[in-house]
């Protein structure tokens, strides 16, 4: 059964840092190339963050380069998305996404409720 389960999401200051984590299962997660978007409300579920399969290469959106850094462990089978410096306008539903080198297959998790405000 595959599983990408979310966690870290919260409340988080202005200005401030959280570290979201997608713990995954069900599949060789090395083969995947992976992902964090996110969705505010009203608004088109957009790319955040995408790490390929073995981590060497990574790209931000533009609105987040430089503060959120994406890191994976396949030791793990787990991606991570460190987001420093938050702003309101971070505030939205953060999901993972996993995507095969190989096949068409394509997993979503169930998302991770992210809200910076004092």
């Amino acid at each position: 059964q595959v599983q990408l389960v979310e966690s870290g999401g919260g409340l988080g200051q202005p200005g401030g840092s959280l570290r979201l984590s997608c713990a995954a299962s069900g599949f060789t997660f090395s083969g995947y190339t992976m992902s964090w978007y996110r969705q505010a409300p009203g608004k088109e579920r957009e790319l955040v963050a995408q790490i390929s399969k073995f981590g060497r290469n990574a790209n931000y959106a533009d609105s987040v380069k430089g503060r959120f850094t994406i890191s994976r462990d396949n030791a793990k089978n787990t991606v991570y998305l460190q987001m420093n410096g938050l702003k309101p306008e971070d505030t939205a539903v953060y999901y993972c996404k996993a995507v095969s080198t190989m096949t068409p297959r394509v997993y979503w998790g169930q998302g991770t409720q992210v809200t910076v405000s004092s």
